[in-house]
């Protein structure tokens, strides 16, 4: 990369940054309750370090929410805990466990919870009367998410609508709603997975370990490398070490990993750049159950 392009780069991320905190501190002056829906992965830790950087030196106007499937990665679980103790931070959970334990759930037979987060996170909302809730969702990612507005209304029953759509120009953002409504919030609907990389590269924000390269006991299925764990194994197929990192975390069931030596900044943004699939679309089982899979979820009341 060149000195010009470096510049380019850099004169890129701070004009997201920008529009980032702006939208921070817009919902944090417009609604009573804000929350940060928080997994402990690299967009939701963007979404983090944007809010500190928005209110500093003042605390976090606002607590996270991360709704638990219980088939999570434990360096993911263990980062999750050490950054709300560092920052001070509340974090409230939501877990899927607790509504199979009582009935209100069912395991699905295909053994991933990802599905199964949408009740517990339209209960916590109610329960926590949330009024914005802000997501790490990025426009690049899925054909679903491409039609997000960066403020998305939600019905009362938690319902996505993309007929339903405000026009945003000139960066003016409405968040009205009638009472019972909530109103999702991107605010790095704009950014691309590259310039997370290159952000989280300049501001040297911590990731868990799962990022980068790492030697792993996986097994081969519907073209992706997954692991074993509490949400099933192997059932036949081979498993076998490989140096691999996730590219997204989230349920273990249907969350793979990429084959990869990267270990460095520099490296993961090397190959991020050559590669011609997106995260989702390289990692995650849940999105190949339809062509419209993402969507119907989201009209359902999923992140």
């Amino acid at each position: 990369m060149t000195t010009l392009e470096k510049k380019a780069a850099l004169d890129a991320l701070d004009a997201l940054e920008s529009e980032s905190i702006h939208i921070f501190r817009e919902v944090a002056g417009e609604f009573d309750r804000p929350v940060i829906l928080f997994s402990g992965g690299k967009d939701s830790t963007l979404l983090v370090h944007l809010a500190v950087k928005a209110f500093a030196p003042a605390p976090v106007p606002f607590p996270l929410l991360h709704v638990d499937t219980g088939h999570n990665f434990d360096e993911v679980i263990d980062f999750r805990d050490s950054i709300v103790e560092r920052l001070g931070l509340r974090l409230e959970v939501a877990k899927v466990q607790d509504y199979i334990d009582d009935g209100r759930l069912v395991e699905r037979a295909d053994g991933t919870r990802n599905p199964l987060q949408t009740q517990p996170l339209l209960d916590a909302i109610v329960e926590h009367r949330f009024d914005a809730v802000f997501g790490g969702g990025r426009r690049d990612e899925e054909r679903a998410r491409a039609k997000e507005r960066i403020m998305s209304l939600r019905d009362a029953f938690g319902r996505w609508d993309p007929r339903k759509q405000r026009p945003e120009l000139w960066n003016l953002y409405n968040g009205r709603h009638a009472p019972g409504e909530h109103v999702r919030v991107f605010p790095i609907s704009n950014w691309t997975e590259i310039d997370v990389w290159r952000y989280i590269q300049r501001e040297e924000i911590e990731l868990p370990s799962i990022y980068y390269a790492h030697e792993r006991e996986v097994f081969r299925r519907d073209g992706m490398w997954l692991t074993e764990g509490p949400w099933g194994d192997a059932r036949g197929a081979t498993v076998e070490s490989r140096s691999v990192r996730y590219r997204t975390v989230g349920d273990g069931s249907c969350t793979g990993a990429v084959e990869s030596t990267a270990t460095t900044l520099d490296d993961i943004i090397a190959e991020v750049t050559a590669s011609r699939l997106t995260e989702r679309g390289a990692t995650r089982a849940d999105d190949r159950l339809s062509e419209a899979a993402m969507e119907d979820r989201k009209r359902e009341g999923y992140f």
